[in-house]
């Protein structure tokens, strides 16, 4: 509008919230997508009213990526989701509305307990399962925490997504295997204090432009995929499915 208007004023305006972005994200830009890496993991939130999962099923299978974590698999749609996984992934895990598909095989798989304590008890939304990739032992977790709620009286409400972040940074505390990879959709963005008991712990990916959420005009990135002893060397947006999310796909170097 500035350049339409021919506005030197309005210019100047937009130089400052510009060099600001520039400051914040202008490193993603130079990220190199020809960084070396070990394996690819992808993160998506399917979306629990996706009215097409095997048509996602087919997009994220296109990837070709090692490991594909997905969050909000409603039961009616998880045999779509296994119809088409399943073949180039033989491996799978699953927890409520929480799946891990792999290529190699997974062992020690159990549910990992992230829910706030005033929700039901079929509330289940973590696992943990161990890949055995070409380079070794991965512990990977699958966790979708609580989203944020707003409300007029009491403005954004986190408590429940602190109190699950809570629980899921001391799951990862106490993991005893050395390398940890975490996908999944928690809600917000790497920089939220509310998320430090899981991010103090791990590595952000070095870009920071796949943004994720809301996929008609993605403004955030709220799906992670976050290590331990590895680096996320590159992370990017894939194009969009059925859902409200887009899916991001990480590459991982040991």
């Amino acid at each position: 509008m500035a350049l339409w208007r021919r506005s030197a004023l309005a210019l100047a305006a937009c130089a400052l919230p510009g060099a600001a972005w520039l400051i914040a994200h202008g490193g993603a830009l130079l990220a190199d997508e020809d960084t070396p890496y070990d394996l690819t993991a992808l993160q998506h939130n399917v979306s629990d009213v996706n009215p097409d999962p095997a048509g996602t099923a087919r997009q994220l299978a296109g990837a070709g990526a090692d490991l594909i974590a997905l969050e909000e698999v409603v039961p009616a749609a998880l045999p779509a989701y296994r119809e088409i996984l399943s073949p180039g992934y033989p491996h799978l895990a699953v927890e409520g509305t929480v799946a891990l598909w792999s290529r190699h095989p997974l062992t020690d798989i159990r549910p990992v307990d992230i829910r706030p304590q005033d929700v039901p008890r079929d509330w289940r939304r973590g696992l943990r399962a161990t890949a055995h990739t070409p380079k070794g032992e991965i512990a990977v977790y699958v966790a979708h925490l609580p989203s944020v709620r707003m409300s007029p009286a009491s403005g954004f409400g986190t408590a429940r997504r602190d109190e699950s972040a809570r629980y899921l940074g001391r799951a990862i505390e106490a993991e005893e295997t050395e390398r940890v990879l975490l996908m999944g959709d928690l809600n917000s963005t790497v920089a939220d204090r509310g998320l430090a008991p899981v991010t103090s712990q791990l590595n952000a990916p070095a870009g920071t432009l796949a943004f994720s959420w809301p996929a008609s005009l993605p403004l955030a990135r709220i799906d992670q995929v976050l290590a331990r002893n590895a680096k996320v060397a590159h992370i990017r947006a894939l194009d969009r499915t059925g859902s409200d999310h887009l899916p991001v796909l990480a590459r991982i170097r040991f």
